[in-house]
């Protein structure tokens, strides 16, 4: 084969992987006809929000001690509801780990044809979802993951470590130019994985523009410790170009503490996706410039995976005609230019 004829195959073939990712992108379960008006090809239909079978789905998810879990049960719910065909049994939220692992020996006993379950904790949750599995229900796995993944049919993740890149690459862009810039981080619980990745994820993509991480405290996820955490961060730092803070439930105390200290020498970056950060961001009138989504979706999503799985269906923007292992959705910035997209699907703090 010439040289000639090679290099156009690969054009070919970057050209289809770029189609290919596109499609992924258009969406889950979207039911809209392509365009066939040119070209003569046949488009491609999908009917996977059309009524089906009925489906029993079991629900289990921590307690809201805060507004993210609160809206990862919150949206799950509303989506079931928009199926005629789902009977969603939910449980009731809570973070005994004893409780959730008996709601899950309940479903399985009940026969409800799959589960979607965020665990309070994922080692603890693994036995008895590879129960459910065993008895041919199919698990989904939202947030924080079994230690064995055979414990679930799908996970649907968001992107810790993303978080952190997200965030550096945006600081990077506002203060980066300046060699000499002091980068500030509000971290989560320290000795959570999640909080571990989003660190880890922050630093890496602050090294690409020659930045490090000058000062750094860890908060606990509520507006108590984020504003006790921030008050000491401040303190110990009588100057700061850029703050990342990992979570915008604790953002609340946070913010309280900047206000406090009336600093507003500095850019500051949220995490996570909360509406009220969100509408601060739009006003423009705070050190809030940006967040990084954690979509608070994720159960949503899998209340739809559940019924595409509990129906033999598969993601309609895929050639794969089985739904995915794993689908880890991304982490992007939100700043005044684009908001308004990402409202609606934000979470009250």
């Amino acid at each position: 084969m010439s040289a000639r004829l090679t290099t156009r195959r690969r054009l070919m073939l970057a050209a289809g992987a770029t189609a290919t990712v596109a499609l992924l992108a258009a969406g889950c379960t979207s039911n809209t006809p392509q365009d066939t008006s040119t070209g003569g090809q046949t488009g491609a239909v999908s009917n996977n929000d059309d009524p089906g079978k009925k489906v029993r789905i079991g629900f289990s998810a921590p307690a809201a001690d805060h507004g993210w879990i609160g809206s990862i049960t919150k949206s799950a719910v509303a989506t079931a509801a928009e199926y005629d065909d789902i009977e969603l049994v939910q449980a009731e939220a809570t973070n005994d780990v004893n409780l959730q692992i008996s709601q899950i020996e309940t479903f399985i006993n009940d026969g409800v044809d799959a589960i979607v379950l965020q665990p309070f904790d994922g080692a603890a949750l693994t036995d008895v979802a590879l129960q459910a599995m065993a008895a041919g229900i199919p698990v989904i796995n939202v947030d924080r993951e079994f230690s064995d993944p055979n414990a679930a049919r799908t996970t649907v993740l968001g992107d810790n470590y993303g978080m952190g890149v997200s965030a550096g690459q945006y600081i990077c862009e506002q203060v980066g130019d300046n060699k000499d810039a002091v980068v500030a981080e509000i971290a989560g619980i320290d000795s959570l994985p999640l909080t571990q990745d989003r660190s880890r994820g922050f630093k890496d993509a602050l090294a690409k523009c020659g930045l490090d991480v000058d000062n750094r405290v860890a908060a606990d996820f509520t507006v108590q410790g984020g504003e006790a955490a921030a008050a000491n961060l401040l303190q110990a730092a009588p100057h700061i170009d850029a703050l990342w803070n990992h979570d915008d439930d604790q953002g609340v105390g946070v913010m309280a503490a900047i206000e406090a200290a009336n600093r507003d020498e500095f850019v500051m970056v949220g995490g996570a996706g909360s509406k009220q950060v969100m509408e601060q961001i739009k006003a423009d009138d705070t050190v809030l410039k940006a967040t990084v989504v954690y979509p608070s979706t994720q159960a949503a999503d899998g209340i739809k995976l559940a019924r595409l799985l509990a129906q033999g269906k598969a993601m309609s923007d895929l050639v794969e005609v089985e739904v995915p292992r794993v689908v880890q959705l991304y982490a992007p910035v939100v700043t005044k230019e684009n908001v308004d997209k990402y409202l609606p699907t934000a979470f009250e703090s």
